[in-house]
């Protein structure tokens, strides 16, 4: 940020130092690809970043929110996409606020070391979208293990995880005393469960984002593996939501700044009329007008990281964090474009690819709509709008 005393220089240097390793022409070559980058994420686990969150005790790094969204940041910062890899920093929160010791000690340390990935969390059905407490994906206690039966959408990084966060119904809606209980979620082995109870079916999309529909029939999860108490999942999954929002706000930071760096770059290169293009105020104002907005967004993903940090409510802050960020970065993929003219269409220039990544976070995790209506309703006091 401008002017601002970055306590985590460290951290973006050294992020920085190892995204060197992955050029421009390695994320274009995934993306061209539609593949995963294996490479790159497997760098990012032996150098500890993706087990920033996890204490010290479980050899993790002990880090909180705010240093985990100083790694997304810099991740987009530098030209990659977080996409890949963010599911395992806010499915984190979930397991280490609300998981048992057990838990804790039996995926931890392995998280911690690289032998198991927690980049999936499982909440989205096709028949609910974000009316999350209507969810129709159920888990019956049948002895010592749930049986798990339903149907959900939009499940990312499936095929690049060991272990899932499921989020089912334990208590019929009409039986539940209100509509946020009755939910609970488990910590699924996606080894064990795929072909076993589960299916998964991709889902092709235009941006390269792993994504999948998953089928779950008659799926047998240990008790065992229930995290926190049954019926109560909704509370704990609402602190995992807020730090994706959180995280993702700093991902679309990232994104800003580069789109901003690229167009201010080429402004001042590019001569045409004999001069740079860069000199002329209508390509010099919507791109100051972009970075202004970038830099506004950035100060409420730290409120809102701060807040999570401090254990203190946080959802205002997250969803608003996100909202601004995803608009600011959006504006700042259109103004980079422009300014690039043709050239920005060009696979060799990376905007086209960097554009429809940023493009997303206009859609999900949640919609600008629903932040609307979140703000209106807990904010304003207005009458719930749905």
């Amino acid at each position: 940020m401008l002017d601002r005393a970055d306590e985590h220089q460290e951290i973006r240097d050294a992020v920085r130092a190892l995204c060197r390793q992955f050029p421009d022409a390695y994320f274009r070559a995934i993306d061209a690809q539609r593949a995963y980058p294996e490479a790159f994420v497997d760098a990012l686990i032996g150098a500890g970043w993706l087990s920033a969150m996890i204490p010290e005790a479980y050899g993790g790094s002990g880090l909180g929110l705010t240093a985990a969204s100083v790694i997304m940041e810099e991740i987009n910062r530098c030209g990659g996409n977080s996409g890949a890899v963010h599911g395992q920093m806010y499915n984190m929160g979930t397991l280490l606020r609300h998981g048992s010791r057990a838990q804790k000690e039996k995926y931890l340390p392995a998280i911690a070391a690289g032998k198991l990935r927690l980049q999936s969390m499982a909440v989205t059905e096709p028949s609910t979208g974000t009316d999350t407490t209507r969810i129709r994906t159920t888990a019956v206690r049948k002895g010592a293990s749930y049986l798990v039966n339903g149907h959900k959408v939009w499940i990312s990084r499936v095929q690049h995880s060991d272990l899932m966060i499921l989020l089912a119904r334990t208590t019929p809606l009409a039986e539940a005393p209100r509509k946020s209980e009755g939910l609970s979620i488990f910590v699924v082995d996606l080894h064990d469960a795929v072909g076993n109870g589960l299916s998964v079916q991709p889902i092709a999309n235009m941006v390269n984002h792993e994504t999948n529909e998953l089928f779950f029939e008659n799926l047998e999860v240990p008790a065992e593996n229930l995290i926190g108490e049954e019926g109560q999942g909704f509370r704990y999954l609402l602190d995992g939501l807020n730090a994706e929002r959180a995280l993702i706000a700093a991902e679309c930071i990232g994104d800003g700044y580069w789109f901003i760096e690229r167009a201010s770059r080429y402004a001042s290169e590019r001569i045409v009329f004999d001069r740079p293009i860069g000199m002329n105020q209508g390509v010099q104002f919507p791109i100051a007008e972009a970075f202004i907005e970038i830099e506004a967004a950035n100060l409420m993903r730290f409120k809102a990281c701060t807040l999570f940090d401090a254990q203190q409510p946080c959802g205002a802050q997250a969803n608003m964090a996100k909202y601004l960020a995803a608009k600011a970065s959006w504006e700042a993929a259109n103004v980079c474009l422009q300014t690039h003219g043709g050239f920005g269409f060009a696979n060799e220039y990376d905007i086209e690819r960097k554009f429809r990544e940023t493009r997303l976070y206009q859609v999900a995790p949640i919609s600008t709509n629903l932040i609307f209506s979140y703000v209106a309703e807990h904010l304003l006091g207005l009458p719930r709008s749905f």
